[in-house]
């Protein structure tokens, strides 16, 4: 799968998703793009799914638009060591067959 992290994430979290294709939003250049346009853009350069920080991105959009998985992160603060947390469970939705398109909510135990 394509994955791309958003610019609020730490770009050390790419290495916990071996065998995915894993880009930052640095990677592309599209730093500083506004969050509809990244999901424009993610659709057109044929990503799967978006890691993020932001939980209010999955109220802000119009998810039936597109065809990617948003994987919204909560952790009490975005670095690696909270965040590396949360990553067995992405894995798993990973490594599922159907992945729901929009937004789902990954948080700690």
């Amino acid at each position: 799968m394509r994955l791309l992290l958003d610019e609020n994430l730490p770009k050390r979290l790419k290495n916990d998703f071996p065998g995915h294709e894993v880009f930052i939003v640095r990677d592309k250049g599209w730093n500083g793009i506004k969050n509809g346009e990244l999901l424009r853009l993610m659709v057109a350069n044929g990503f799967d799914a978006l890691l993020t920080f932001d939980k209010n991105l999955q109220h802000q959009q119009n998810f039936s638009k597109y065809t990617i998985t948003v994987f919204v992160l909560n952790a009490p603060i975005n670095t690696y060591g909270e965040l590396a947390k949360l990553s067995s469970k992405i894995n798993e939705y990973l490594g599922q067959n159907n992945i729901p398109a929009g937004p789902i909510l990954i948080k700690s135990d």
